[in-house]
């Protein structure tokens, strides 16, 4: 491998993107991997929040659900909402962000002592 250009960074589609079945709303939730921005600015969503981890699966949902077209499925208003489905199908989703993101536990701890 050689050095890359800046234009040869800035062209490639470097964020992954899983398609994740999620039985319990009856389809598929495409979970993709996080933009460098997009990553600030969801950790400064934990930091601000009056408990760090407080919807903290359905904010992270918020930040890597997209639909067909690679655009947000969700808003940051829909947190709440999402708060309130299943913990079985949050999880499912949230798993698989963690992994595209390489969010480890121990990052959101750290993040929730902050």
């Amino acid at each position: 491998m050689g050095l890359l250009t800046r234009e040869q960074i800035l062209a490639r589609d470097d964020l992954k993107k899983e398609v994740v079945a999620v039985p319990e709303w009856g389809g598929d939730v495409v979970i993709s991997a996080m933009t460098g921005t997009m990553r600030d600015d969801w950790e400064q969503s934990l930091i601000a929040s009056k408990s760090s981890l407080e919807n903290v699966r359905a904010r992270l949902l918020v930040a890597t659900a997209i639909d067909e077209k690679g655009e947000p499925l969700f808003t940051k208003d829909d947190v709440l909402a999402l708060g309130k489905k299943s913990s079985a199908a949050l999880d499912r989703c949230v798993k698989v962000a963690q992994r595209l993101n390489r969010l480890t536990q121990t990052e959101l701890d750290d993040l929730a002592k902050n």
